[in-house]
């Protein structure tokens, strides 16, 4: 099945859409760092099961625009682009599948707009409630170590050690953040990074790629990322303190349409503290999940890692709509 590239005008920035296939509209939203190109292996599977595969690079990523100023890239405005790129579709209603931070735009475009997305699915990232105070504030941080996206707050400093080396730099996010990374290495201390030191300094180039993972591939992201840099999807974390504040009303919303949620035991955010007792009481926020899917032994990059399972159960729950 041949994929289909094309730009569309929406919400006041220029899109890159990667596509395939007819019928019910499927809306793929990727995460960090990746690209339309993280859901290849979606976009031909559902097309031969009669759906229309639609992945954007989302906004600050690959040949789509990147606003300069940290405040565009909220989650209104991430929403607003998947709405304005029905729109310039002519699509009515799309089912909408989300990975990493897409999952959070996911689940934001059914909470938001249940009218224009009929049915939801998430990989990684679960539904969160909304926090009781300012997110960062609620992140670990020691004298000497802090959470990740702490790390990522302050602009210029991320970006210069990712972007001093980029194919080193995804080659170790790619392989640590996996399933087959080892153990003691897989997602570090849940996402720690040294204070006063690049967070990927010390970590050594793994000697193989995993098999899910190809020299073509990693070749794509690296060229993708020399064009648009990191700072566009790095400011997605500088907003997090401002989605908060922001959707103060939709605190105690419930997600009501169906949905379906798949996630690595493997995978990093699996692991962060209280993670478990969240997915396990999920349906108390998602009414109407389908299925919670636990894949053993895959790591953060769900539908890269796993392609034949996930799209298994993908277009198990979207033919089980109809």
């Amino acid at each position: 099945m041949s994929v289909a590239h094309r730009f569309v005008e929406t919400n006041g920035i220029r899109m890159h859409v990667a596509e395939a296939g007819s019928g019910t509209p499927v809306l793929l939203c990727h995460g960090f760092p990746e690209s339309w190109y993280s859901w290849r292996h979606q976009l031909d599977a559902l097309a031969k099961e009669g759906f229309r595969a639609i992945a954007p690079d989302m906004r600050g990523y690959g040949q789509t625009d990147k606003p300069e100023a940290i405040d565009q890239y909220t989650l209104f405005h991430l929403t607003g682009d998947m709405i304005g790129l029905l729109d310039a579709m002519n699509i009515e209603k799309a089912a909408v599948i989300g990975h990493d931070w897409g999952a959070p735009v996911a689940w934001h475009c059914v909470l938001f707009r249940p009218d224009r997305f009929h049915a939801l699915a998430t990989l990684s990232v679960p539904f969160r409630p909304r926090a009781p105070a300012r997110p960062t504030s609620l992140m670990p941080k020691t004298d000497n170590a802090q959470f990740y996206q702490l790390y990522f707050q302050k602009p210029g400093d991320a970006e210069a050690e990712f972007e001093a080396s980029v194919e080193r730099t995804l080659r170790l996010m790619l392989f640590y953040s996996s399933g087959d990374a080892p153990a003691a290495t897989n997602g570090g201390a849940v996402g720690m990074v040294p204070i006063g030191r690049p967070w990927l300094a010390d970590v050594p180039l793994p000697q193989t790629l995993p098999t899910w993972l190809s020299e073509t591939d990693v070749q794509f992201y690296t060229g993708e990322f020399k064009r648009s840099g990191f700072r566009g999807g790095l400011n997605w974390y500088r907003n997090i303190d401002r989605n908060w504040e922001l959707a103060a009303p939709w605190k105690d919303a419930k997600i009501q349409v169906p949905t379906l949620y798949i996630v690595g035991d493997r995978d990093m955010v699996y692991r962060f503290p209280g993670m478990d007792s969240l997915i396990a009481n999920l349906k108390n926020f998602v009414p109407k999940l389908d299925k919670t899917v636990l894949l053993s032994g895959c790591g953060h990059w769900t539908q890269q890692e796993r392609a034949e399972e996930v799209n298994r159960e993908i277009i198990r729950f979207l033919k089980s709509l109809s």
